[in-house]
């Protein structure tokens, strides 16, 4: 199957990084966020990728195209006068990898909606260019196919960044850790999406969470995907420090790999 990668925001959030940078080349242990989320479904044997980029989305093709340099040990010979480039370790992913410029102020429905020629008539999986999990994504499209939906979600609940207090009658009574039990479900992303779908995003305005998703749900054709294992979005620089540190200490868990 083909996956679907959101990656054209600004990154407003994060901006101490995202104004040299869209914000899934953050790098995440030297390595862009997004090449992370990728090589988690390519573990699952998902190597087809359509990346919807936007800002500064020749950042994100210039990578791609240097490739080989990022991940290999090279030698530039100038010794005969020409500028010959060899590449000793071929280190390559068995990835094909399309970048579409769906435009700059695109909601995140529009560029979906950009890139229906390029899935074609098929399913496909759909996710987030800033947030890595270890959701199992056969467990995920196995649910989906089961309940026959349009469209499947991943909803988890994250970690509480504050503690609860319990209150008696305007006393607090104690503080305490906020529970799992305490926290809503959100859209996580990691999404398997009917092609049926596009025709519900009118165009570039619509943001794929509010009318489609919304619509979907009260015909009934969305369905939910509950994961309780890890989940971290990279809004933050804060996020982005508790991505690297679990990632210098060989403990990530999104590193299914």
């Amino acid at each position: 199957m083909k996956v679907v990668l959101l990656a054209g925001g600004l990154g407003t959030r994060i901006s101490e990084e995202s104004h040299l940078r869209p914000k899934p080349m953050i790098e995440i242990g030297e390595m862009p966020i997004l090449w992370h989320i990728m090589k988690h479904f390519s573990y699952y044997g998902h190597n087809e990728f359509i990346i919807c980029a936007g800002y500064k989305q020749h950042v994100i093709k210039e990578w791609f195209a240097d490739y080989f340099l990022h991940t290999s040990d090279v030698t530039f010979d100038f010794t005969n006068g020409s500028n010959e480039l060899i590449i000793h370790n071929h280190v390559a992913e068995p990835w094909k990898v399309t970048i579409v410029d769906t435009g700059l102020h695109t909601m995140t429905g529009g560029r979906i909606k950009r890139i229906r020629n390029y899935v074609g008539n098929e399913a496909f999986f759909m996710t987030y260019g800033d947030g890595v999990s270890n959701v199992d994504l056969d467990a995920l499209l196995s649910f989906h196919k089961e309940q026959k939906s349009l469209c499947t979600l991943t909803a988890v609940q994250p970690e509480a960044r504050f503690g609860a207090l319990d209150i008696n009658a305007g006393l607090v009574e104690a503080f305490r850790e906020k529970a799992q039990a305490d926290m809503a479900w959100v859209n996580a992303g990691f999404m398997v999406v009917e092609p049926e779908v596009f025709d519900y995003i009118a165009g570039d305005e619509i943001m794929f969470e509010k009318e489609p998703l919304e619509r979907l749900a009260c015909e009934q054709s969305l369905t939910c995907y509950q994961h309780n294992g890890f989940w971290q979005c990279m809004d933050t620089l804060r996020d982005k420090q508790k991505l690297e540190d679990l990632w210098a200490k060989d403990t990530a868990p999104w590193k299914v790999w």
